[in-house]
């Protein structure tokens, strides 16, 4: 059996106490914000469970850090009101600031990183997911970010910034093996690819796998630590030479 660490044992905690919750109230109860890698656990957990009705939805399409959503039959989804916003951050277009100007000034006024969604920067704008019992403390204490003067527009319902931007990858493999798409992915050798996997620094669909053989299946993530997130879209068909063509995208 794997070893489940202290910090897997404390998310499993949290999501039993917000079944229990919701179950006992008889009304929706909400959990995160959660990041991608703790969205797939709480799955893996959901698929054991029967009737349980759930939801993850971070504030917009694709999101990438979401709160989950549990609630009685009665409910639809599509009634769901989750307590968060989007707060708008403005400033000097000329001033680019970062995600991680962002999440260090969040975090350095004794945010919670799970009351922190999804940040989008653009051009004198980012767009922050914040959960709603925060929102007035962050209005009145966080002047300043990068030491960039801000403005704060809460409940902001207008254009988001882009939130992702993609390189795509067209090359050709060998097969769905795990050890051959990481080797294409990152331009290293089988070797490589396959020390990689085994030390625990690569994982599919936001979980680690350490099987250089594992078969992916696409649509599907692939993170490499240090290298970053790749979408693979799709494998075939194959070429005159038996490989597999190969279609994906890094995130960028």
């Amino acid at each position: 059996m794997a070893c489940i660490s202290d910090d897997e044992k404390l998310l499993y905690s949290r999501l039993e106490d917000t079944l229990y919750l919701s179950n006992k109230r008889g009304c929706p109860c909400f959990l995160g914000f959660l990041d991608l890698r703790e969205q797939a656990l709480i799955l893996r957990q959901l698929s054991r469970l029967h009737s349980v009705n759930w939801q993850f939805y971070g504030g917009y399409e694709d999101a990438e850090r979401s709160m989950l959503a549990v609630f009685p039959d009665y409910y639809s989804a599509d009634d769901l009101i989750y307590p968060f916003s989007a707060v708008a951050f403005r400033y000097r277009p000329s001033q680019h600031l970062t995600h991680r100007d962002f999440l260090g000034t969040l975090l350095s006024a004794g945010v919670r990183r799970d009351k922190v969604g999804d940040i989008l920067c653009g051009e004198g704008l980012t767009v922050v997911f914040l959960s709603e019992e925060i929102v007035p403390y962050i209005s009145q204490q966080v002047q300043k970010v990068g030491g960039e003067g801000i403005t704060i527009q809460r409940d902001y319902d207008g254009e988001l910034p882009v939130s992702h931007q993609f390189a795509e990858i067209k090359e050709t493999v060998a097969s769905p093996r795990l050890d051959a798409v990481v080797k294409v992915l990152i331009r290293v050798s089988r070797e490589e690819a396959a020390q990689m996997i085994r030390t625990g620094l690569v994982s599919v669909d936001h979980l680690p796998i350490d099987n250089v053989s594992h078969m992916l299946t696409a649509p599907c993530t692939v993170s490499v630590r240090g290298y970053g997130r790749f979408l693979v879209d799709r494998f075939g068909p194959e070429t005159k030479k038996g490989r597999l063509q190969f279609l994906a995208r890094k995130c960028i």
